[in-house]
């Protein structure tokens, strides 16, 4: 087959789990079927490489659009680079979306060669409103984009139950349309991996236990109800906050703050780890982290969290969107309850309590060490025996052929 991939980010501009996603499964898609495959992958970055079947080329702009509020800079970006996108394919047996920035190529794309178009659901716009934060008013077009995307797409790929649930009830696509394919890990590159001198690389004490949290700073990780957790927990453990690309300048102000916050009422020590942090690195901030700690208001998946548990690491995680399908709870790790302001608001109800909830939770496996040694050996094994890429990639392509055979293709 010939499949045409379309991303906003990929390595090394990647920034979220869609990024991390499209690497892999572009990888393994290519190493199928003895590599007989074509697999071109289209994406905002500047990359133009060639690795026999898999071919990645970075769409690339060299000026700013004139907008009335810089906020809009990129959905205008977006939408220039989906036109060029479009006109950069001759031809292609499927066209497969990554999220709203690439939505308008793929659904010109359909209709110029008559192939079928599949998303796969990362997230969902309608349950982001956090967004218009990001791109003001333009929220409402990226949302507009996705709806008309969902209209007219041949197949979804669902990474978790509860995004195939989120598609059926906010854009009517039917449960026949919809695959539920997880995300992946690859275990032979996220596994236990210890290096003490790195620890102190980044100001972290290899002889005191530490939790870790991952990601950007953004509404949505939930990074701000973590912190707010810190003066609950006990003196002697670390927390290691590797958190920066905040999403708007009033956000990064607002974590400052907090952090400076925690830093006055708590007696633990808090390491900000703002920068990029390469993988071979997290790879081993992974493997030392007593526990790993996702307090996400909201999740499709998480794939952050099979990276953790690869590395033999304990996972506390609130029990949004698809984490329960990853994390069994008390074997792997521990879920919080999570109780949303509304169905269009996934704030906590009672941000205090779930702050509550999460200290506690982490205090409990702190007094039992031998219970997190358990839970992080089981950790390993539920994602070796139940997310490889190689049986995600076979099921994405299975979909394509059913799709295209479906289309006459």
């Amino acid at each position: 087959m010939k499949i045409a991939l379309l991303t906003n980010e990929y390595p090394p501009h990647t920034y979220g789990g869609a990024g991390v996603h499209i690497e892999y499964l572009s990888r393994e898609l290519a190493r199928l079927d003895g590599g007989t495959h074509d697999i071109r992958v289209l994406s905002f970055g500047k990359q133009k490489e060639s690795f026999g079947n898999l071919k990645i080329e970075g769409i690339s702009l060299t000026f700013d659009f004139p907008s009335q509020d810089l906020r809009h800079q990129k959905l205008l970006d977006s939408l220039f680079r989906n036109i060029l996108m479009t006109g950069s394919v001759k031809e292609a047996d499927i066209v497969h979306c990554h999220t709203w920035y690439t939505y308008l190529a793929g659904c010109l794309m359909k209709q110029i060669h008559g192939i079928p178009l599949v998303i796969t659901t990362h997230s969902l716009e309608p349950q982001r409103p956090w967004k218009a934060e990001q791109l003001g008013s333009a929220y409402h077009a990226s949302a507009w984009l996705e709806k008309m995307a969902y209209e007219n797409t041949d197949g979804v790929i669902a990474v978790s139950k509860s995004m195939e649930t989120a598609v059926h009830d906010l854009y009517q696509v039917s449960f026949e349309k919809i695959c539920v394919i997880p995300n992946g890990i690859d275990v032979n590159q996220y596994k236990p991996m210890l290096d003490p001198a790195l620890l102190a690389a980044y100001r972290i004490s290899p002889f005191q236990p530490y939790l870790l949290f991952v990601g950007r700073i953004t509404r949505q990780k939930g990074l701000i109800h973590l912190v707010n957790a810190i003066k609950w927990l006990p003196a002697g453990l670390q927390v290691v906050l590797c958190a920066g690309a905040p999403d708007t300048e009033e956000i990064a102000q607002e974590t400052a703050e907090s952090v400076e916050k925690a830093r006055s009422e708590s007696k633990s020590k808090i390491v900000w780890i703002d920068q990029w942090v390469p993988r071979n690195h997290l790879v081993h901030l992974f493997s030392h982290a007593s526990v790993f700690v996702c307090p996400s208001i909201y999740e499709p998946f998480g794939i952050i969290n099979l990276e953790a548990m690869a590395c033999e690491t304990p996972v506390v995680a609130s029990a949004v969107g698809g984490i329960p399908e990853v994390i069994v709870h008390g074997e792997t790790g521990l879920l919080i309850p999570f109780e949303p302001v509304d169905i269009r608001n996934f704030e906590p109800k009672d941000p205090e309590r779930f702050s509550r909830d999460l200290a506690e939770a982490i205090n409990g496996l702190f007094r039992s060490p031998e219970k997190m040694r358990t839970m992080g050996i089981q950790s390993r094994e539920r994602v070796k025996n139940h997310f490889s890429w190689e049986s995600i990639a076979r099921r994405t392509l299975e979909f394509y052929r059913k799709l295209a055979k479906t289309s006459g293709r």
